[in-house]
């Protein structure tokens, strides 16, 4: 079996150099985009299992980048997972809005993050 893929999208280096560390037990393959255009870029091209998924990001945010893969046939089944800095309500609905199958505040607890990777890639 072939192991999963996961596109880390953050415009920090350091936050998907971390993501990756908590990942690295595991068995995934990570795919890194560091602005809204490449992470829909590499979606297309990649098809990973699962995205996180930043919001403040450059050429095109988070909101836009999960709405253009959740509308396109090719990507629309990709679970995306929202982890981001901006944790107000409001931030939330237009995440869940915009198409994210989940929402994650930074700073991150790994073991919710693990758990919650675990169970989006179990569906």
């Amino acid at each position: 079996m072939s192991s999963k893929k996961i596109l880390i999208v953050d415009d920090e280096v350091h936050i998907v150099e971390l993501v990756k560390v908590c990942l690295e037990d595991s068995e995934y393959d990570i795919l890194e985009a560091y602005n809204g255009e490449d992470a829909v870029k590499k979606a297309r091209m990649e098809h990973p299992d699962l995205i996180l998924l930043d919001i403040m990001l450059p050429k095109m945010d988070g909101y836009e980048a999960c709405k253009i893969l959740k509308s396109d046939p090719k990507t629309r089944d990709i679970p995306v997972v929202m982890l981001t800095a901006k944790g107000q309500d409001v931030d939330k609905v237009k995440g869940f809005q915009a198409g994210a199958d989940s929402y994650m505040t930074k700073p991150f607890s790994t073991l919710r993050l693990l758990t919650e990777l675990e169970e989006k890639l179990s569906k």
